[in-house]
């Protein structure tokens, strides 16, 4: 059984060996930046944090028979502010004709902009290889969780939810685009300036050229991956998609990976959660009843009281049917085990189909 939880920064250790799977600016294989983040996420979720949209939210999933951590995935309240804008290059087509020579020219343009308030954004999603195409659409609930968390608590996130995708990278880590623009106007290489830019994006702003950029004085190489997602991250794409996600037409300044966005509230997996409170039943009995009964997310905030030995949020995977009017939530004994969840307390339960009857 998996259970996804609020990360601690007791789990360092475990979220160091993930986060050296994929290596990203939210993720990144960096022992202070990663304290960091743990401090951060753990006052999030407890609320310590003055100013909702500075809050960041790491979830970890944990294996309770070997109580280790397989995967990860985040929330950051909000991407862009006045003083760390979100940075990314428009993706433009510009076209050339001269009639002397008769010949016609389509350029690929990139052209800077900042965003100084900027979308809620998740991302920071990590599977342990090893689990890769185990049961139980591990990765399908490390990314849907996220979106639960928001309709959990709607009024703490923006209007907008951005999600950057990765673009191909070599065996090395390196990217074709960067090393063609970025290391010719910051003099560093893609893993500094990637790590740097995460809490200081001033060089960025000083450094990059402020005008049009043509990508046709690029090498083939460095133009292929602009705005393409790379192979890890092709599964990522379909289900963004698949919930309301579409392409901006932007792509990151360093790597050129695309950029997907979303209204919040057309997210389907967020208008679709629902609270109830908790009713334990025997799993034969949600069974029987498949009809109204779904599988997906369910969700517990235990109380003050309980969150010491739980955490303060607590989701797990599971077969759940509402009742009572949609007053309640049946769920099956192990799964309210697992929760911590005790029958009344309020819970909120996410199917995972969407046009699930319930």
């Amino acid at each position: 059984m998996f259970v996804i939880r609020s990360a601690t920064p007791a789990d360092l250790k475990s979220v160091r060996r993930l986060a050296a799977v994929l290596n990203t600016v939210n993720l990144p294989d960096d022992l202070p930046s990663l304290k960091k983040l743990l401090d951060v996420s753990q006052r999030s979720f407890a609320g310590r944090i003055a100013d909702p949209l500075d809050r960041e939210f790491l979830f970890v999933m944990e294996d309770t028979a070997t109580r280790g951590l397989v995967g990860t995935s985040q929330i950051i309240a909000r991407h862009g502010t006045r003083d760390a804008p979100h940075i990314y290059f428009d993706v433009l087509d510009e076209e050339r004709y001269s009639e002397t020579t008769d010949r016609h020219f389509r350029h690929k343009v990139l052209r800077i902009g900042f965003d100084y308030e900027g979308p809620t954004e998740i991302g920071g999603l990590v599977l342990d290889p090893r689990y890769r195409g185990a049961p139980g659409k591990l990765g399908k609930q490390l990314s849907f969780v996220r979106f639960l968390f928001i309709a959990m608590h709607r009024a703490a996130f923006r209007d907008r939810v951005l999600a950057e995708l990765l673009p191909p990278l070599s065996d090395d880590g390196k990217s074709a685009l960067w090393e063609a623009l970025g290391r010719r106007f910051t003099a560093m290489d893609y893993a500094e300036a990637d790590r740097i830019s995460k809490t200081n994006k001033e060089f960025i702003r000083n450094l990059f050229p402020s005008g049009m950029i043509y990508a046709s004085l690029f090498d083939p190489a460095a133009q292929a991956v602009i705005g393409k997602v790379g192979p890890q991250t092709e599964g990522v794409k379909k289900m963004l998609e698949s919930v309301g996600f579409k392409p901006l037409g932007r792509v990151d300044p360093f790597d050129g990976g695309p950029h997907f966005e979303a209204r919040t509230d057309e997210v389907w997996p967020v208008t679709h959660a629902r609270k109830a409170s908790c009713l334990v039943v025997e799993r034969r009995t949600i069974v029987e009843n498949a009809g109204e009964s779904a599988d997906g997310l369910v969700a517990f905030e235990p109380p003050r009281g309980r969150a010491k030995a739980l955490g303060v949020f607590r989701a797990i995977y599971t077969d759940f049917r509402f009742g009572r009017a949609g007053k309640a939530v049946e769920i099956p004994a192990e799964s309210a085990k697992a929760l911590g969840a005790k029958k009344g307390d309020k819970l909120w339960a996410l199917p995972f189909a969407k046009h699930t009857r319930l």
